[in-house]
């Protein structure tokens, strides 16, 4: 593929129905995030905690995935991470194994919700016995939930030492959180602590749901438009992982984002708008992006070596990659809004810094699979 090829993609995506078998094979390996809890632990809470959302928009989201859970995808429009909620705890025939296929992959998260003043939790430790059995689930974090309603600090922790104790039995040593979704001071208590514990396990998480209040006017308006970039850069990873598929459909996952990005700035995605920030980027960023990308191709097509290391670097970093050059784009584009075009060198600090930032979340997503 020439320079002129990458171009001519880049100002005119189009359809391609690899990309949407990109898009979809993607979708089916979403980070997942299983919720294991009684009915009123607070579930569905935290995940309206997390996401922001009011509980009416997470309802309508939850779609059926097993026989026992229903599962929520977020953004909607443009999934990066997905949520499994088990319901079916209460039935003495409940069998976690649907639940533990549904939640196969490698960047997976159990989060075991338990109401703090509910002491009757044999339905959760017996489905968590058998996860346990199972041995593929790796990450696990205790949530004990509505804290204050315990108003006595001793009683509060006799009952969460308690809860831990059980779980540890069956589990081994937990890292616990101690959260209220609606403290007694009206807001949330301990969700930046649950946040800190997520993104520890999950990378994605950190990515997602950084409720940071801090940051420049471009910084906020650019975690407006952060989940879309992800859900590209994880489409380009997952297309890149197949053998040559890459070298067609990267080029294109990334012309579809650039030009919906410059939407939303308000400006016209065409040759002027790419060449003048090709050229933020670097006289040399065009032939560079080629060389790598053909490199990529090449690499994932050595026997044995290239299905599996070579294809996992490939995706590593086109997920990198992709997700650098919607950072910069939108630090670009927004200095066009305001009309104050940036220093080159700014354009070029702004993409290294995002490559290497998102690192761990693409290594995590693709590094085994």
């Amino acid at each position: 593929m020439s320079l002129l090829d990458v171009i001519t993609r880049l100002l005119n995506p189009g359809k391609n129905p690899d990309l949407d078998l990109a898009f979809h094979h993607s979708q089916r390996h979403l980070p997942v995030l299983w919720l294991l809890g009684k009915t009123g632990a607070g579930k569905s809470t935290l995940v309206q905690a997390l996401t922001g959302l009011d509980s009416i928009e997470i309802g309508k989201g939850f779609r059926p995935c097993t026989l026992t859970a229903v599962q929520y995808d977020h953004p909607a429009a443009t999934p990066v991470v997905s949520f499994l909620d088990t319901r079916g705890l209460a039935e003495a025939s409940y069998d976690a194994h649907d639940d533990i296929e549904a939640c196969q992959g490698k960047s997976h998260a159990l989060i075991v919700v338990m109401k703090a003043d509910d002491p009757e939790q044999s339905d959760v430790l017996r489905a968590l016995r058998q996860i346990r059995s199972s041995g593929r689930i790796r990450n696990m974090l205790l949530v004990h939930t509505g804290i204050e309603l315990l108003e006595d600090p001793g009683e509060r922790a006799r009952s969460i030492a308690h809860q831990q104790e059980r779980v540890q039995s069956v589990w081994g040593p937990v890292d616990p959180v101690a959260v209220d979704f609606i403290g007694s001071g009206g807001g949330p208590v301990g969700l930046e602590n649950l946040l800190d514990k997520l993104g520890d396990m999950m990378p994605v998480i950190a990515q997602m749901f950084d409720q940071a209040g801090h940051g420049s006017a471009e910084e906020k308006n650019f975690r407006k438009l952060k989940a879309e970039i992800m859900w590209y850069a994880g489409a380009a990873g997952a297309s890149d992982a197949v053998p040559a598929l890459g070298l067609v459909t990267v080029p294109s996952f990334q012309a579809k984002m650039l030009h919906s990005l410059a939407n939303h700035y308000g400006l016209a995605w065409n040759r002027k708008l790419l060449l003048e920030l090709s050229g933020a980027l670097g006289t040399s960023f065009g032939l560079q992006y080629v060389s790598r990308l053909g490199l990529q191709q090449l690499v994932k097509l050595i026997p044995g070596y290239g299905q599996t290391i070579g294809a996992a670097s490939a995706a590593v970093a086109s997920y990198c990659f992709t997700y650098a050059l919607g950072r910069a784009a939108c630090y670009y584009f927004y200095a066009k809004q305001c009309e104050r075009p940036p220093a080159p060198d700014e354009v070029k600090k702004t993409f290294k810094d995002a490559f290497n930032h998102i690192f761990a979340t693409a290594k995590e997503n693709f590094d085994e699979n």
